[in-house]
């Protein structure tokens, strides 16, 4: 896979996860990094008009 010019780096492909109920987009590493997420941290997803928001999932 070849590297994106800076420019892109923030395109991304929205991927069919296999069993066709979902679907999954990858987030640059430097997001993560920025944000201290670790691997399997529950994160809330939700949809705003035209756009998705994700962030940090706090219990209340």
């Amino acid at each position: 896979m070849t590297r994106r010019k800076n420019e892109e780096n923030h395109i991304r492909s929205l991927t069919k996860i296999s069993g066709g109920t979902s679907y999954a987009v990858t987030i640059p590493m430097e997001y993560i990094r920025k944000l201290k997420w670790k691997a399997k941290q529950q994160l809330e997803v939700r949809c705003y008009q035209d756009r998705i928001v994700i962030r940090d999932w706090k219990p209340d």
